[in-house]
């Protein structure tokens, strides 16, 4: 029977790969985004469905999960909506900081606790959700965005311990860098004067750190093993540049580690 996998912030990026690659390997696609009339190229391949979401919006998660459950039965929902907020903590907004956490972390609950009932009742399933290197290492003026990541990370760990009384699965994939339009599309920031020489640095070493990303086709693969694999396994490392990163904090641990980011790049 043809599988089926619900996406959301499908438009560009991981996301728009991941839908391509799993219609070519035979799924049912339902790709969500916020703005789908602006969507071309999703629209010229069979057993796409495109629909509008925006994971900010309560009363349509609800609407679109049910639309989407009355089209096909899904197997796997991939929560990938997301964007970064880099600033520095003191520079923020109490709008921005909310509208973080709606994005990135409340979104992928709302969206998620819509799907559960129509996992349990079939006793199958699997939730994969977009987290980062950053959902398990902190960098500077990142941290309403790591709170959501690292919160993702936690709560998708405990989830998978209740869901799998129903046979559902519970997983994320944690990438480094992506090489896509991220930083100019998806990305946040505010300035400071306080932290001024720290966010040059930062952005610098972000710019650095892309030297070494993953092209988004490649992370998409790491979503199908996942999507694919059978395995109770709730992380996986997405990327050369987060498995190292990761195989440091291994190696030294998590205080060590710390002191070695703030020496790079505090100082």
């Amino acid at each position: 029977m043809q599988k089926t996998i619900f996406i959301t912030g499908a438009s560009t990026g991981l996301g728009k790969a991941t839908a391509k690659l799993f219609q070519a390997k035979g799924w049912n696609v339902i790709a969500t985004m916020r703005d789908p009339e602006k969507e071309t190229e999703l629209r010229q391949l069979s057993n796409v469905t495109i629909l509008k979401l925006d994971v900010t919006d309560i009363e349509q998660i609800k609407s679109v999960v049910a639309a989407a459950v009355s089209i096909h039965s899904v197997d796997v929902v991939f929560n990938n909506a997301g964007y970064g907020l880099i600033a520095p903590f003191e520079s923020l907004s109490d709008e921005q900081i909310v509208k973080q956490i709606e994005t990135n972390l409340l979104g992928v609950f709302r969206v998620t606790n819509e799907f559960i009932p129509h996992f349990r009742e079939k006793e199958a399933g699997i939730f994969i959700t977009t987290t980062s290197m950053g959902g398990f290492i902190g960098f500077p003026i990142s941290s309403v965005y790591h709170a959501a990541k690292f919160g993702l990370e936690g709560w998708s760990e405990s989830l998978s311990h209740e869901l799998s009384l129903f046979n559902v699965q519970v997983k994320t994939i944690a990438p480094g860098g992506i090489l896509t339009d991220f930083s100019g599309r998806s990305l946040d920031t505010n300035s400071h004067d306080s932290y001024k020489e720290l966010e040059t640095k930062m952005f610098e070493g972000i710019d650095g750190m892309m030297k070494n990303a993953s092209t988004a086709e490649k992370i998409a693969e790491i979503v199908y093993e996942a999507a694919t694999d059978g395995k109770d396994q709730v992380r996986y490392l997405a990327g050369e540049d987060a498995k190292a990163i990761y195989a440091r904090q291994l190696e030294i641990g998590t205080e060590e580690m710390r002191k070695e980011i703030r020496t790079q790049m505090v100082g």
